[in-house]
């Protein structure tokens, strides 16, 4: 049986026993970076290698023969073409490359999986994912403290309906990457802002004024507000109410929560498409790209040796 809603409790217990006045909770949901690196082609590609393959895995091509990288290249080529017709795409390389940097979430996933395919049929129906999470908890009375088991549960019933697609009661691995890690999905972002506003919205009227946007950020009753709450206030009033009412509707925070950021991995995918695309047909050919492995996963050539020693020493 999953403790999760054990530890979820519990891991709210830590952060409210340990937090400090001057913390912030931050429920903006932004993408990561693809790299840290300058995106300067004339010095490097570093930049290029972190957002095709994601930082640990550059890492490891980083250490390989100019012909281990234009092998392995050539193996990723097959897998990025999605449709198996012979060319990569710039929406197939951006799923990619959203799939690189991604790739924590679908570690995650697969541990969850394992943990929640019961009969291992390749599906995880709601009976397996409620016996798993859940299992006896609901024998047992609801806490004193406000927080329901049954509530979690049905919240959570909920999000695994909008998830299942075909409405079976049973998720594949795309359905319930769906549902653990909804804000990545564009037809699971209503759920993230409908369960966002439950937390946040204690009178219950379906709307997020001041006080508890203000609130759920910011616990010390009676001490003087830092700066940055006396700013979380201008800004409530300023940007995130746009129509002025005092509220936020549900349009509001998802605009809050859910900003229309730059798309660095379609960015990053016409970039690379337009780097490698000798024939300028607007796609590219396993050769191509091969051709370009400097700008996709690099290698230390000169260095090879050298890196080896290094290696030998630890």
């Amino acid at each position: 049986m999953e403790l999760r809603p054990f530890l979820m409790c519990f891991a709210l217990c830590v952060v409210y026993a340990t937090s400090k006045p001057m913390e912030k909770k931050d429920r903006v949901h932004h993408d990561d970076p693809l790299s840290n690196r300058e995106h300067d082609d004339t010095a490097n590609f570093d930049y290029d290698h972190e957002a095709f393959l994601g930082q640990e895995e550059a890492k490891t091509f980083d250490q390989l023969t100019p012909e281990e990288s234009k092998e392995r290249l050539g193996i990723l080529v097959e897998r990025i073409d999605d449709d198996k017709d012979g060319f990569v795409t710039i929406e197939e390389m951006k799923k990619w490359i959203k799939h690189a940097q991604k790739r924590w979430i679908y570690e995650d996933v697969d541990r969850q999986w394992r943990t929640h395919d019961l009969n291992q049929d390749g599906k995880v129906s709601w009976e397996e994912y409620k016996n798993a999470t859940y299992g006896y908890i609901l024998d047992y009375p609801e806490p004193d403290d406000g927080f329901s088991y049954r509530q979690m549960m049905a919240r959570d019933e909920r999000r695994f309906k909008l998830a299942d697609k075909n409405g079976d009661y049973e998720a594949n691995k795309e359905e319930f990457t769906a549902f653990i890690h909804p804000e990545e999905f564009e037809h699971m972002k209503d759920i993230v802002v409908i369960e966002t506003m439950e937390d946040i919205d204690k009178n219950g009227d379906g709307l997020i004024d001041l006080d508890e946007y203000i609130g759920d950020m910011y616990h010390e009753a009676g001490a003087a507000e830092p700066e940055w709450v006396k700013t979380e206030r201008e800004q409530f009033t300023e940007f995130r109410d746009k129509n002025k009412d005092g509220k936020m509707d549900k349009e509001e925070t998802r605009d809050w929560i859910l900003p229309s950021d730059y798309d660095h991995a379609e960015a990053e995918a016409k970039h690379l498409v337009h780097e490698s695309d000798a024939d300028k047909d607007g796609r590219l050919t396993k050769a191509e790209i091969v051709d370009k492995y400097d700008l996709f996963v690099g290698s230390q050539a000169t260095d090879f040796g050298e890196a080896l020693t290094r290696h030998d020493e630890f």
